[in-house]
């Protein structure tokens, strides 16, 4: 039963270390995801700053005009960049988050198994059938995570590919509203 019980402890300790390990993963992308909003926060602030300096500054309707379309045009630029950036930064930080994670699940799932192949073979005489059926158990819990795993990844891969698409439709969308007012 010692033995066990030590293994017990140290499945306990793998699991709290993966814990952690992914933990800091989640963080260290959270902060990217801060400083990346930090700074378009800024840039956006400057902008709109510089931007009413020089429509203040305008002379007549037709510089007035292309001070508008600039804006136009470099917001929809810095939209464009902002949104490539976040999506570089979500997406990666996911997929090392999930990579990270079926890595620490896959040692955690081992050496559960082998804490519980000890208990099944050190249980008391009489406790095969509740021994059996708590394997057995086991067994489907593990199965439900596999699943949801590869629920999870093709949730992941359905929504990059939906915000690849929704990034380019705002980039055209962008574009065609820059053309318009320099057509005006």
């Amino acid at each position: 039963m010692a033995e066990t019980n030590e293994q017990f402890i140290s499945s306990s300790k793998t699991y709290v270390q993966a814990l952690e390990e992914l933990s800091k993963q989640a963080f260290a992308s959270f902060e990217k995801l801060v400083d990346l909003n930090l700074a378009a926060s800024k840039d956006l602030l400057a902008s709109a700053f510089s931007y009413a300096q020089a429509v203040l500054g305008a002379k007549d309707a037709q510089e007035f005009q292309s001070l508008q379309v600039g804006y136009l045009e470099q917001m929809a630029e810095k939209s464009a960049t902002y949104g490539q950036h976040f999506f570089t930064v979500a997406t990666s930080g996911g997929a090392e988050f999930s990579k990270a994670f079926e890595s620490k699940l896959s040692e955690v799932k081992s050496v559960f198994a082998d804490t519980l192949e000890t208990l099944l073979k050190n249980a008391p005489p009489g406790t095969e059938t509740v021994m059996a059926a708590f394997k057995n158990a086991v067994s489907a819990s593990q199965d439900i995570i596999e699943a949801a795993q590869s629920s999870a990844k093709k949730a992941m891969n359905e929504v990059e590919s939906n915000f690849t698409s929704g990034v380019n439709q705002v980039n055209k969308a962008a574009a065609a509203a820059a053309n318009a007012t320099k057509k005006r």
